[in-house]
């Protein structure tokens, strides 16, 4: 006799990521390696069980949006041909690793499982939703639902919009799939009092919680964590198992951390040389992952051993194994004391299965025929089979809880993504306020009826898709923050404008058109699910939004900064620039004061920011550079003066750099806020010494700025150490965070076109890109190319920018007879220094001072080899022989000999180019370094008061 159950239990779910526009999305890309790696091979698995009439159960809850994606023929289409280029590489690698035994087995391997997933695709005509129908028909697996766009319930503040969320999720399943779900997977596991009643409504019978959420029920229950508890409304909640849990998800011990398990992050997108590599990565040239991978975990180190399949198949027999023997433990002990056949509920992510853990698969194979074959005490069961089995069960009220980290909410809802829930909420209640308003309306004019219906369900998808929990998750970890941020503003503000043409007598039929094949989900939305139910409403944790927003409110930043795109004379103002609009993307509101171009003062939005151009007082800087500086400073406190009897309230000024020094230091004491301030460049370092009045008086605001500051920023530990060392800073006061870059795509362009427009030939090309100031050593290239044409006689120098040193510059060329080897073009726009980056063999930086050196960043991001001198900031970055190379600064001799070394190793300097574009990728990207701001403004905030300034 057996003594208990195992429901094993798969949640799929991805956000809605079609993009009907264009075909290069990154982000779409997780649709297909997902159903490559994760939802085929699980499916081929029930199918295979089958076949062999194991009589298994399994329990997968499919959210409605990636229901909405498997059941759409574009990415059907796009699947298909990505599906042909994974099985085109693959056969590519059977042919290039013949000569390579270990290699060659793991290639066979793939070609193999690849044209298996294909023939199994084209049975299907790639509508997996026939594979998931005929499972389910089987009777060994239910399918259950989950909310439509997998909003985070506990943090949706209506009654109204949470039905909305739970009816449309099932209206999709049934139209999809045919048949309407039992359960539910309650997004994240978030449960919160009052969602019980309106799962009743629904007609689902049970959802899934946390462990923890059943230990805290009221009463206590007296069958623990080993059967299902009824709700104040009777719908059952089941507990997940922790052990069970742990034994796969843990990432110290679980499973899939095996080291004969495949590693994951070794993957020859990354691998192989752009040439071989290139037509099955990004269209762009950004390298991702194929799914092609040829190494084991091996251990904790970065050597990694050749992956061999025999052994992670033993392995995951071997695990499978393990587990059901726990369970079985599990089960025995538990029936001595219970009064009924004790249930372990065993959940996880689907995607862990394949994708993550290329094995999973495997060990779900395996564990299904141990069950169901060999074990004398587990059954495995449905949810909906053991209700059936056990109609009554004991019945208690529980609390908010959430799977995610801590238990209660905390990833969905902190300083990072908190600011998101005003908008949505707001959303919400004009939602729910105009349908109420076409439900009242005169349904005489039915063609404006018809209209404004599509209009409000528009709106109704665009709130849903805003309220996805998958954008505050990726606000949460910072990974792809820009693209979770751009979907939140752009669906709100497109919700906004369908509610104006909700208003209007004739709304904009073509523009609502476009909006709805913009994202084709929820055909058949139901507006009405949004009229309000003044008789109930539900307890959702609106009090846990408000108090953690008031907790950690979000900042009001103060931002002083001489420049500010467009006007740019230094790297200072991009950086400015680019930290400000990422500090917004995460919920701070800046203020950016500066000064203007011209005599106009003006005030606008870039990116969000609110920019405040101010003009100085008196013309003629030039004469006198100092006066000006002191106007300027004046503008600024006079403009906050003006704006501080509006109402707005600012957390912290953050200043930049010594010119607007005296500004920062009168608006900490008048203001009684915190100052932080980001030391960019020092005049000292600029001439290697004070030797001027000028430069004396520069150097003694650089002080008196640093003294007064509560928190000193420097973009690296050069900086940091001078800063200490001239001003004698301590170092619990200098916080070092580096300068970033952007990271994103940029369109593919012919670079034989750009060659010819510049007449450059066809030699090798190397690219300097700075002010031409003495600093930044640009005339020790120039005579390093001098040097360097005997041995490469068609060799090109491009020189881009400004600065006082040019004519001296051009001049040196032409003294040095290089001055057709060398081309200055003056300033150049971003577009046309990406394609110089992209043009370039070799960018060349040999800087005699750098704080930072933000250029070679920007170089890095391109895949631009580099050399750089060892000096400043640039040594923390450039690490000579691995991502680039470095020379003695102020060396000509040395600049030559590493040129000369780079241009003569192409394979090498592109090696090192990689290396370089993975660590922009880690450690340079704005979103991580805003963070790392945020986090400065919140240590200085904690036991500041809030003041009154102004709002433009």
């Amino acid at each position: 006799m057996k003594n208990g159950f195992l429901s094993l239990v798969l949640h799929a779910h991805l956000p809605y990521v079609r993009h009907g526009d264009r075909d290069d999305y990154l982000e779409e890309r997780w649709v297909y390696e997902s159903m490559l790696e994760s939802y085929i091979p699980l499916l081929l698995v029930f199918d295979k069980l089958l076949a062999d009439g194991i009589d298994f159960r399994m329990t997968l809850a499919v959210s409605p949006t990636l229901l909405s994606m498997l059941d759409d023929e574009l990415i059907q289409s796009r699947f298909r041909a990505h599906l042909a280029k994974t099985v085109e590489l693959a056969g590519k690698e059977v042919k290039r690793t013949a000569n390579h035994p270990k290699e060659h087995r793991v290639a066979k391997m793939y070609l193999e499982r690849f044209r298996t997933i294909a023939t199994y695709c084209q049975k299907l005509d790639y509508k997996l939703i026939t594979g998931l129908k005929c499972v389910e028909e089987s009777g060994c697996v239910e399918l259950i639902t989950c909310a439509a766009t997998h909003a985070f319930l506990p943090f949706v503040e209506t009654e109204e919009a949470i039905r909305g969320q739970l009816q449309v999720g099932i209206d999709t399943h049934q139209r999809i799939l045919g048949q309407r779900p039992k359960g539910i997977w309650l997004p994240e596991c978030g449960y919160t009092p009052g969602v019980d009643r309106l799962l009743k409504e629904a007609g689902l019978r049970f959802f899934f919680v946390d462990s923890h959420t059943i230990n805290h029920a009221t009463p206590t229950p007296r069958r623990g964590l080993y059967a299902p508890l009824f709700t104040p409304h009777d719908v059952a909640a089941f507990a997940r198992d922790d052990v069970a849990s742990r034994q796969v998800w843990s990432s110290y011990d679980g499973y899939p951390g095996d080291y004969d398990y495949r590693e994951y992050y070794r993957d020859i997108g990354f691998d192989r040389e752009m040439d071989y590599i290139e037509p099955y990565i990004h269209p762009a040239g950004i390298r991702v992952h194929t799914g092609l991978k040829y190494h084991r975990i091996t251990g904790r180190s970065e050597q990694k051993d050749w992956y061999e399949p025999e052994w992670a198949r033993e392995k995951a027999a071997s695990h499978a194994g393990h587990f059901l023997y726990h369970r079985e433990r599990q089960v025995e002990t538990a029936s001595t004391w219970m009064d009924r056949e004790p249930l372990v509920v065993a959940t996880y992510d689907a995607e862990l299965f394949g994708h993550w853990w290329y094995e999973g698969p495997q060990f779900l194979d395996y564990l299904l025929r141990k069950t169901v074959c060999d074990s004398q005490q587990v059954t495995l069961i449905t949810p909906s089979e053991y209700l059936a089995r056990y109609p009554e069960q004991d019945r208690a009220h529980l609390p908010m809880s959430t799977w995610g980290r801590n238990g209660y909410g905390e990833v969905w809802l902190n300083e990072r993504n908190g600011w998101i829930y005003r908008h949505l909420h707001q959303a919400e209640r004009e939602l729910i306020a105009a349908v109420t308003s076409l439900h009242e309306t005169d349904r005489q004019n039915v063609y404006g009826v018809q209209v404004k219906t599509r209009c409000l369900r528009q709106a109704a998808r665009e709130l849903m898709l805003a309220q996805s929990s998958d954008w505050a998750f990726i606000l949460d970890g910072q990974t792809v923050v820009e693209y979770a941020v751009r979907r939140i503003h752009d669906h709100l503000a497109r919700f906004r404008e369908l509610l104006v043409m909700f208003e209007q007598e004739q709304p904009d039929e073509q523009r609502l058109g476009e909006m709805e094949g913009a994202f084709p989900l929820f055909p058949d939305l139901d507006v009405t699910y949004y009229l309000p139910n003044r008789a109930h409403r539900v307890n959702v944790s609106r009090q846990m939004v408000a108090a953690s927003q008031s907790q950690q409110a979000e900042k009001t930043v103060l931002m002083l900064s001489w420049e500010f795109p467009p006007h740019v004379v230094g790297g200072l103002g991009r950086a400015v620039y680019d930290l400000s609009r990422h500090l917004v993307s995460q919920g701070i509101e800046v203020h950016v004061l500066t000064a203007a171009a011209d005599s106009e003062a003006r005030q606008e939005q870039m990116d969000g920011v609110h920019v405040h151009r101010l003009p100085t007082y008196i013309p003629g800087e030039q004469e006198d550079f100092m006066q000006w500086v002191f106007q300027l400073n004046l503008a600024i406190v006079d403009a906050v003066e003006e704006l501080r009897g509006n109402g707005l309230r600012a957390d912290v000024i953050h200043a930049h750099d010594w010119l607007v020094s005296w500004a920062a230091a009168e608006l900490k004491q008048r203001l009684a806020i915190p100052l932080i301030t980001t030391i960019h460049a020092l005049e000292h370092g600029r001439h290697q010494g004070i030797h001027t009045p000028l430069q004396h008086r520069i150097h003694e605001c650089e002080r008196m700025l640093t003294a007064v500051s509560e928190r000193v920023i420097v973009c690296s530990h050069y900086m940091g150490h001078e800063i200490s060392r001239l001003f004698a800073v301590a170092a619990e006061k200098i916080s070092v965070i580096h300068n970033g870059v952007e990271t994103t795509m940029t369109q593919p362009f012919a670079s034989g076109d750009l060659r010819q427009e510049l007449s450059l030939g066809d030699g090798p090309i190397l690219f300097f890109v700075g002010r031409l100031v003495r600093e930044k050593g640009a005339h020790l290239l120039i005579e390093a190319v001098a040097r360097l044409v005997h041995a490469y006689p068609a060799l090109q120098l491009v020189v881009a920018g400004r600065g006082p040193m040019q004519d001296e510059l051009k001049q040196v060329a032409f003294q040095r007879g290089v001055a057709h080897h060398t081309r200055f073009l003056g300033f150049v726009d971003d577009e046309r220094r990406n394609q110089l980056f992209l043009l370039a063999d070799v960018a060349v930086f040999p800087s005699l001072y750098e704080p930072f050196g933000i250029v070679a960043l920007e170089a890095m991001s391109f895949g631009t080899p580099l050399v750089v001198a060892d000096t400043g900031g640039l040594r923390e970055i450039i690490r000579h022989g691995e991502n680039g190379a470095t020379v003695y600064a102020g060396d000509v001799e040395s600049l030559v000999n590493q040129l000369h070394w780079m241009l003569g190793n192409p394979d090498k300097r592109r090696q090192m180019a990689e290396a370089a574009m993975t660590d922009v990728r880690l450690h340079y990207e704005w979103a991580k370094l805003a963070q790392q701001t945020i986090d400065q403004y919140r240590l200085l905030t904690l036991s500041s008061q809030r003041v009154e300034v102004g709002a433009t």
